[in-house]
């Protein structure tokens, strides 16, 4: 007997939240608690006086309360945020909402902002920060506040090393450009988007580099990493926004900033391009001389300059192929003789 057991994968949906104008509510609390404040001590001044004792009690006790607990309660709820931040709140535990767009609100002030990346410090300035093991740290624009920019963010990651398609160690270094599009699932859906992103980012990027050689071997429509590189950013994009899309983020742009081989092989690459870059000039240099001989010949045949046999064009193609196959400039032999 064998079951069948269905997995449904849940996403958050993002609900943006309507709040309040925090300026009227400021200015009204404001008032309520200087109100209340005057009510509690009028009330121990009727105590004191013992002329009203249930209008004392009432006034202190709803003064005190109001003034001392309910109004700095309220001004727990205000919110500010800034052009491109976001603020996801929960209540008691559930998600109540997210708040979005520049200006002075007020939400219910049990309300509390969660964003688990707010934990993470950097020194680095830009989106993600280099680790000491070659990969990319998590690191934010703002780190000490629960909010979350919705701003372009650049992540920059180390210079690693990497093995290509024919096993060669190369060393690459990536930027990418990235955005918070859904802040519930950037929030609830993992554990910490920005640790989330620089993982994937890793494992994309030695995804697409084992895809393809550095530099192309006797095959010039073969796509590398050295000649190819808008195709490879444009793979590394839609892998890396492909598997970070789990996390409500949005890949805007991938690009290789660094490339080149690793130190252990690099002198032996060089050589061996230096060798194929002489092997082409020499090809190129032969074709031409091959040309120029031919012509020379055709030209000398056509306008009857000099009737040579076998032997002398032997000669006559010998001499004008070191001539200009050579690396040194000729020099010119008078023969004053006969070559039979």
């Amino acid at each position: 007997m064998s079951m069948e057991i269905n997995t449904v994968k849940t996403q958050t949906v993002e609900r943006e939240l309507k709040a309040m104008n925090g300026m009227p509510c400021l200015i009204m609390n404001v008032l309520a608690t200087f109100a209340f404040i005057a009510a509690f001590v009028i009330g121990v001044i009727i105590l004191e006086a013992e002329e009203n004792l249930l209008a004392g009690v009432l006034l202190t006790c709803f003064g005190a309360l109001y003034g001392f607990v309910v109004g700095p309660m309220f001004f727990v709820g205000l919110k500010v945020l800034k052009p491109n931040e976001a603020l996801v709140l929960t209540l008691f535990g559930k998600y109540y909402g997210t708040l979005k767009g520049a200006g002075f609100y007020w939400v219910n002030p049990f309300c509390v902002g969660v964003n688990p990346a707010a934990k993470f410090t950097t020194a680095s300035s830009v989106g993600l920060k280099p680790s000491a093991e070659g990969g990319v740290s998590a690191a934010g624009i703002s780190t000490a506040s629960k909010k979350i920019s919705l701003k372009a963010i650049t992540l920059s990651n180390e210079r690693q090393k990497i093995n290509d398609q024919l096993g060669n160690p190369i060393i690459i270094g990536i930027v990418v450009i990235w955005r918070v599009v859904n802040t519930a699932k950037a929030v609830f859906d993992v554990d910490n988007y920005k640790e989330f992103l620089s993982i994937q980012c890793d494992s994309a990027l030695r995804n697409i580099v084992r895809l393809y050689p550095y530099d192309s071997v006797g095959n010039d429509n073969e796509k590398t990493l050295r000649g190819s590189s808008m195709e490879v950013a444009s793979m590394l994009r839609d892998e890396i926004g492909a598997k970070v899309e789990v996390a409500g983020l949005e890949i805007i742009e991938a690009r290789i900033t660094h490339l080149s081989y690793a130190e252990e092989i690099a002198a032996a690459m060089l050589q061996r391009q230096q060798a194929s870059a002489i092997i082409d000039a020499r090809n190129m240099i032969v074709e031409g001389a091959v040309s120029m001989v031919e012509m020379a010949l055709e030209k000398l045949s056509s306008r009857d300059i000099v009737k040579l046999d076998e032997e002398r064009k032997a000669a006559m193609v010998s001499n004008l192929l070191v001539v200009l196959c050579g690396n040194k400039d000729a020099q010119p032999v008078v023969n004053s003789g006969s070559i039979y």
